[in-house]
């Protein structure tokens, strides 16, 4: 695996070319080995990514990546969209998705369980409040997300439909 100065200067350089680009960067994630190692790279915008912002942006990092010779060996970078059901990487992602349903695995259980699936209604500080659909109102320690994604709410969305 890559060592952390240069994951750090990868993600800084993926954050200055998704930002001339006017993208936000959502998250950098290294896979692999150093030999052959998988950069992964998620862009996303308002108004959603194309594949020819994925492909622009893979152009942009991967001449960078080419010319400081960052990785040693082969690398494939995958450069995309976090999706529909976005992973939550930061107390700020919380914050940017309140109001909306999420997903989110602790590490501990808190009043029995581990997973919750519910809106979450709001964020304060290093915690986050939702509305469990098992347990009703909790409040988590973002340190403690092993994981949390967006959901997509199907019964809203057979409603509209």
């Amino acid at each position: 695996m890559l060592d952390s100065l240069t994951v750090d200067r990868i993600r800084e350089l993926a954050a200055k070319v998704a930002k001339s680009n006017k993208f936000e960067l959502v998250h950098v994630e290294i896979a692999g080995t150093k030999r052959d190692a998988v950069v992964r790279i998620f862009i996303d915008k308002t108004d959603g990514i194309t594949l020819d912002d994925c492909s622009s942006v893979s152009g942009e990092i991967g001449e960078l990546l080419d010319a400081e010779d960052l990785i040693p060996g082969r690398y494939v970078l995958e450069v995309s969209s976090p999706g529909i059901e976005r992973e939550l990487y930061s107390i700020g992602d919380m914050k940017r998705f309140a109001g909306r349903l999420i997903k989110a695995k602790m590490r501990n259980a808190y009043n029995g369980q581990k997973t919750f699936v519910g809106e979450m209604t709001s964020v304060d500080g290093d915690e986050f409040t939702m509305d469990d659909r098992t347990i009703g109102k909790v409040t988590l320690p973002f340190r403690d997300v092993q994981k949390a994604n967006l959901k997509i709410d199907l019964r809203e969305e057979f409603k509209r439909r």
